[in-house]
Formats: C-alpha cells, structure tokens, sequence
C-alpha cells in the first residue's frame, strides 16, 4: 500500500511538472485575446429599459402625485439660466410640514394667449398643524423652462387657492 501510495505521489508530481496533455492543469492551456463582435441589440436585464420595464415583472406603474392645491403664493421670480429660465416660487401652506412641491402645468403647458400657467401644489400631513407664523409655513420651488417652451410666452402665472400671481417679460 505505501509503495502504491509512494508512485501515484511521485506521478501526480511528474505530471503537474510537465507540459503534457495528461497533466489536468493545461487541458484548457493559456488565454488568448480575441476579437467579438458587438451586438447592440443585447438587453442587459438588470438595467430596466424605457419601453416597459422588465418583461417577467412587468411595467411598474408611475406613482401617482397625491398634492393638493397651497392655500396662497406669496412671490413669483424668473430667473435667466443656461438651460432657458427658471421660475422660483414661494406659497404659504395652511399646514404645517407641506412638502414634495410641485408646478403643475395647465393646458398640457401650453400657453393660451401667451399667459403660461401653473397651479402650485404640495403634499399636506394628515393631522398637521394649522396657524402659527407665516414663516413656518412656508414652502419654495423652482421649474425650468428651455428656450422652446417658452416660445410666445409673454406672462407666466402661478394660481393658488386664494390668488394668482404673475410675472410678465
């Protein structure tokens, strides 16, 4: 048994040492680079695609926005930047903690008559709290335009629930 033992070391040795076909090591041999041609049309499944999502799981509805309108808009600036004009908002809510504001475009954000108008909204807490400091409960956003969206766009004007404002070019 040990002289069995003693030959089959002594050949596993041997084998491993050389570069024959028999030593289990070089049955793949050396890596080798190689040309491959690209195909563009390759999915990746693990990044989601804009036509649907993934197609076991199935498209992921968009959330929906539950805002509801803000008590009053207090000022309306536009402001030039390089990607067109920004349009900053400040409201006050009637609940504390409003968040997630928004500018909701009317008219499918076309203007009509050259008036371009937004309805501010904002989530309200269930059970906030109402009154205190108007600073307290104030809340900001800011919108960018491009230059095509605002193509005949002579007054832009932000409704809440108890007034309007706007600002003309």
């Amino acid at each position: 048994m040990r002289i069995a033992l003693a030959v089959l070391l002594m050949s596993t040795l041997t084998l491993t040492a050389c570069q024959s076909r028999l030593n289990p090591f070089n049955w793949f041999g050396n890596d080798s680079e190689v040309q491959v041609d690209v195909d563009e049309t390759e999915v990746n499944p693990l990044v989601p695609n804009s036509k649907g999502g993934n197609p076991i799981l199935g498209k992921r509805p968009e959330p929906v926005y539950g805002g509801t309108i803000v008590a009053q808009v207090k000022s309306v600036q536009v402001h030039r930047v390089p990607e067109g004009a920004m349009i900053e908002v400040i409201g006050i809510s009637n609940i504390h903690g409003a968040h997630t504001v928004k500018l909701d475009p009317q008219n499918g954000g076309e203007p009509e008559r050259g008036v371009l108008t937004y309805k501010l909204l904002a989530i309200h807490p269930q059970g906030g709290y109402t009154g205190g400091p108007e600073q307290s409960r104030e809340i900001s956003v800011a919108h960018i335009l491009t230059p095509a969206q605002l193509e005949g766009v002579r007054t832009i004007r932000i409704v809440a629930a108890t007034n309007a404002r706007e600002t003309r070019r």
